[in-house]
């Protein structure tokens, strides 16, 4: 099990369009992706549970990722996340 810390720095958090963006990546992936924040923990590669945690500007994530190409999968959605999504 690969854990990773990611800190939210777009204006708008994590909305429809960065969630979706963050999912696509996730989905690249065979290993379980899951996103916790606080005591929430939700499927990475689900959009309701993603936007579920409504994740504001400055939140930390914790991005678990289980299985063969944890150690990829968990890299990348944290270079995501601190790329902005691509919003920036």
């Amino acid at each position: 099990m690969r854990v990773v810390e990611a800190t939210v720095r777009n204006e708008v958090g994590l909305h429809a369009r960065p969630a979706t963006v963050l999912i696509q990546k996730a989905n690249e992936f065979k290993c379980s992706i899951s996103l916790e924040v606080d005591t929430r923990r939700i499927n990475a590669k689900s959009l309701l549970g993603v936007l579920s945690l409504g994740v504001a500007k400055g939140q930390t994530v914790k991005i678990i990722a289980n299985g063969s190409d944890e150690d990829a999968a968990a890299e990348a959605l944290q270079k995501v996340i601190d790329d902005g999504f691509a919003d920036e």
